[in-house]
């Protein structure tokens, strides 16, 4: 039987409901575990814990909004993630886990052989845990590292923290996709992130919705976008204090860019059908990237966007 998917929200889990969870994780029959803003007991949390631990079939696990909600869930999510080896997304967007919590769960985060996608949004976070995600960020020619990174609403994240990001963004050669939206970044620090996409060969999508930006910060992105060759295909910057004549402009010479890859990808194609080949390795997601207003729709449109091409690469 191939496997399916759970998705539970905001709901309280019972015993029977917890019992089935847990026989689907261990039978290997669930891809997808979503528990979004479920309520449930310690002993239930770490009953799902210790089963995620060996499920092999278990590709993405959505934990938003409160689900690991203490320092003792914290550990048990850590030793359980120690022993997986399946989970591509982990999204723990909403949960109170502070700087010394992400501290408890990042050795097993470094250490996960298939994970990419991770959300950290709202997680109360700051510069310590910076210096952490940096880590999950390596440089070209070292270990695979994280592909979509999601910091969304951490406002005690200061522009030293996010300095060191954009200089762990510009020499990672795995990140593809970078929220960052709803933080008080402000031009300064959005003038570091343009020198760090500049130089980043990966990044395809930047979300910088609300992070108080103004036409300065629009200028430099427009400078970068327009000057410097890269791979980025989306920025997203609404809610911001910047005009909507260069947030077109930046628009319009992102969609320029894109057109020419899919000329160019065109010509590969040609080619690669010519040799009798699929070039299947180099397949990715919908480009055409949507805004919603509600960052929690946004996080799903990405996951069926470019998350799925994600997970078909892992498994390839």
């Amino acid at each position: 039987m191939l496997p399916s998917s759970i998705q539970i929200s905001g709901e309280p889990l019972s015993g029977a409901e917890v019992r089935d969870i847990c026989r689907g994780l261990r039978d290997n029959a669930v891809r997808l575990l979503s528990l979004r803003g479920c309520r449930l007991c310690d002993r239930d949390f770490g009953r799902i814990c210790r089963a995620l631990a060996g499920a092999t079939s278990l590709a993405q696990l959505n934990l938003n909004l409160g689900v690991v909600s203490s320092p003792s869930r914290i550990k048990q999510l850590a030793e359980a993630l120690r022993t997986n080896r399946s989970i591509q997304s982990l999204f723990l967007h909403g949960s109170p886990l502070t700087d010394a919590g992400l501290a408890l769960l990042n050795p097993a985060l470094a250490l996960h052989p298939a994970l990419v996608a991770l959300d950290l949004g709202d997680c109360m976070l700051g510069d310590e845990a910076i210096n952490l995600i940096c880590g999950l960020l390596p440089p070209d020619g070292a270990k695979s590292g994280l592909k979509e990174l999601t910091l969304s609403a951490n406002p005690g994240i200061t522009p030293k923290g996010w300095s060191r990001l954009a200089i762990a963004v510009a020499h990672s050669s795995q990140v593809r996709v970078l929220n960052l939206d709803y933080n008080p970044l402000g031009d300064h620090v959005a003038g570091m992130l343009a020198v760090a996409v500049a130089s980043s060969r990966t990044l395809e999508v930047l979300d910088l919705e609300g992070t108080g930006l103004t036409n300065q910060s629009a200028q430099t992105l427009l400078d970068m976008v327009e000057n410097y060759p890269t791979a980025l295909r989306s920025l997203v910057l609404t809610e911001n204090s910047i005009s909507p004549e260069l947030q077109q402009q930046i628009c319009d010479l992102l969609s320029e860019g894109e057109e020419e890859e899919e000329v160019a990808a065109g010509a590969g194609n040609t080619r690669q059908q010519e040799r009798g080949r699929e070039p299947a390795a180099h397949q990715k997601g919908n480009s055409s990237w949507i805004c919603p207003s509600d960052p929690s729709s946004q996080m799903v449109l990405m996951t069926s966007g470019l998350g799925d091409s994600l997970l078909a690469e892992t498994e390839m």
